[in-house]
């Protein structure tokens, strides 16, 4: 297996830390990370699609990692970062992509197949599936569903979450990889694996990634065009059968956006760290579904 080497790549008005590994030359796939990862979740699929023959690129995204954490909220808006996913496919003079994304990356990257979709040869998505746009402002709609606790909503106020997740960052970490409940490190990640996450966060904290969720409202209101834009690429969604946030999707609307090729899957009993969970089923599907996309 190609182990990943590791660069900088300047964007726009970002440094990225992105992991790669495969020959510059081969068709590019991009793996964008979600809530509270790193490029590091994808450490089984990289080697394994680089293997295949793909030049794989894995970025911290903006407020994340190695990667910049600009002050400003509405530096995370869905403009912005879909724009990076973008600019790495210029860095390494590539015009299409395959864009693979998991939980808030999933979100990205459907949006850059309906904001950029001359740069996007196909797209997936792991946990998230495509959903249309909404018909009302996104904290709006939680509140009538879910009530003032969701957490997105609780997310909202710059500061608050910040501070209660950096002050442990320990069982901050536990209680995401457990789905919520903050007892020892799941067993689908070893000591290790699960220490680099604790230090990279006890290092940058959580705001940059916070502040993705407080650009809900922000992205909808940007976005009025995509109400009736389509995926017209092949697209996959990838989802486990035991994923606590799934009463929160709906798949079943994804034919409501996704106008051309579209497969769902689902890996039983999988929960919602599925590429990290289930690395081998996963490898799998995604290497089915690029062997489709190249056929």
């Amino acid at each position: 297996m190609l182990a990943p080497t590791e660069q900088l790549v300047d964007g726009d008005g970002v440094r990225l830390r992105v992991l790669q590994a495969g020959d510059p030359g081969a068709p590019v796939v991009i793996l964008a990370h979600g809530f509270p990862e790193l490029a590091y979740s994808w450490r089984h699929q990289i080697p394994a699609l680089a293997a295949a023959g793909y030049h794989v690129l894995a970025p911290d995204q903006r407020g994340y990692g190695g990667s910049s954490a600009p002050e400003a909220v509405e530096a995370y808006d869905i403009h912005a970062l879909t724009g990076d996913l973008v600019a790495l496919l210029d860095h390494v003079g590539a015009e299409q992509a395959v864009f693979i994304g998991h939980d808030w990356g999933a979100m990205v990257v459907w949006h850059t197949a309906l904001l950029h979709p001359d740069r996007v040869r196909a797209v997936a998505g792991l946990s998230v599936p495509p959903i249309p746009r909404a018909r009302t402002r996104p904290t709006q709609r939680w509140r009538e569903k879910f009530g003032e606790d969701f957490y997105m909503l609780r997310f909202q106020e710059p500061g608050k979450a910040d501070a209660e997740m950096a002050a442990d960052v320990t069982t901050t970490m536990r209680g995401m990889f457990n789905d919520l409940t903050p007892s020892a490190p799941p067993g689908w990640i070893t000591d290790d694996e699960f220490d680099h996450y604790v230090t990279e966060f006890g290092r940058t904290g959580f705001t940059g990634a916070l502040n993705w969720y407080r650009n809900y409202d922000r992205n909808w209101e940007s976005t009025p065009q995509l109400t009736e834009a389509r995926i017209t690429v092949p697209s996959l969604f990838v989802g486990g059968t035991a994923d606590p946030i799934a009463p929160t999707m709906n798949p079943a609307r994804a034919r409501e956006v996704v106008a051309g090729p579209y497969t769902e899957m689902w890996i039983e009993g999988a929960g919602h760290w599925v590429q990290q969970e289930r690395p081998d089923e996963v490898n799998r599907i995604l290497l089915e579904f690029l062997r489709e996309v190249d056929s």
